[in-house]
Formats: C-alpha cells, structure tokens, sequence
C-alpha cells in the first residue's frame, strides 16, 4: 500500500509518517509513504507513484484550494481514497469534503489514537467523521422534520454518543470506559443503532451515517 501525504509543514508531515507506521500489520508489511507540500509537488508524486493507494490532504494548501484539489483527485483517479486532514474543521468545510467524495475528515486537533482509529476504520473501508459534526448534523436534521417516520434514523441523544464512538472506531469495552456504561448497555445500543441504520456490522453503521446527511450525495 502506497500513502500521499500532501501538507505545506513538515513537522505535520513527519507526524503523520510516525502515525502511519504504527497502522496494523498489512501496512506495515508493505507501506509506502511519499510526500508533498503543495499541489504542484502532489500532481508530480502521482504522476510518478500512479499505484497510490491513499492520499491525506491538507485544505489549506499554499498554491490551490484543498477542496478544489479533493475534487480533481476524486475526477481523475477514481480508484484512490481521498482523507482530508485539515486544521478547517468548521461544519460546512466538513460537510463539502464528505459530498466531494472524501473517505473521511480527520482533524490536525485529533489526539494520535484518534487518528490511528481514524485510519484503521477508513483502511477497513468506512468513513472517519468528527463526532460532534455527526451529533449535531444529527439532532439538526430532528429538528427540521418532526414526527417523520423513517426519513432519518431515530437515535436517543445516549445512542448519538455511542455512535460518535464508534466513528472513532472504538470497541464496546472502551466505549464503557468513555461513557460509564455496562457492557451489555453499550451492546443493546449498538444493535439500536445498527437497526436504526439499517447496518449489519460497524463499518456499514459508519457508512450509513450519511444518511444523517454528512455523506456524498448522489442523483
């Protein structure tokens, strides 16, 4: 697996080649990480790496927008994942990435095990969201239509926080921790909100948040 680092710092770079070599096992047996500090350096890096598996993109790029960047890369190599790793972490700068066709918005502000999970959950093929963007994207959406049944998942504000957890890709057990439940608590919310998302498993629950509206729209 080849990684795409493009950021204009080096120290964020250099941190998140640190990161990358602490991802389970298949990376580490074969990653490769190149690196870029602005677009043109990126067009360059494709250009010689077209076996890119990944690309972690900054939005405040010095000479293009990120989210133009996002849209190019999602045109012309369809088959690459695209995670936007960005200091921007505002609603709207989220909700662009996500439509744009981002496999996720990590923010730089992440603690390091957040982003791990981040990457592990993405790299298992779902889509890292920051948790108080789908909490409230989620009681916004509630508020707007009252009494609809079945237009959107109908999740307790408690199940809400599990969720935002498991976007981080934590276990049940570390949910407990964070939230001071008990384990077969955290269990009956999680089939609540599988059930709700209609999901069979985690990753599908993560993908089906956007139906809360965070995810690319289509049609």
């Amino acid at each position: 697996m080849k990684v795409l680092v493009v950021d204009d710092h080096a120290l964020v770079r250099d941190a998140l080649r640190g990161v990358l070599g602490e991802l389970r096992a298949e990376l580490r047996g074969g990653a490769g990480v190149v690196e870029a500090a602005n677009w043109r350096q990126a067009a360059q890096e494709i250009a010689r790496h077209p076996d890119v598996d990944l690309v972690l993109l900054d939005l405040g790029l010095p000479d293009r927008d990120g989210l133009e960047v996002l849209a190019e890369l999602r045109e012309r190599h369809p088959a690459t994942s695209v995670v936007v790793l960005s200091g921007r972490q505002d609603r709207e700068s989220v909700a662009r990435a996500l439509e744009l066709g981002a496999s996720g918005f990590i923010p730089k502000s992440a603690p390091r095990e957040v982003m791990l999970s981040a990457f592990n959950l993405i790299l298992a093929g779902g889509m890292y969201i920051p948790p108080e963007i789908l909490a409230h994207r989620a009681g916004e959406r509630g508020a707007a239509r009252p009494g609809t049944a079945g237009a959107d998942p109908a999740l307790t504000e408690r199940q809400l926080e599990v969720l935002a957890l498991l976007m981080q890709g934590k276990s049940n057990k570390a949910i407990c921790r964070a939230l001071d439940l008990a384990e077969p608590t955290v269990k009956n919310h999680v089939t609540a909100i599988l059930r709700a998302l209609k999901a069979t498993n985690r990753t599908e629950a993560v993908v089906a948040a956007r139906a809360l509206g965070l995810g690319p729209r289509t049609g």
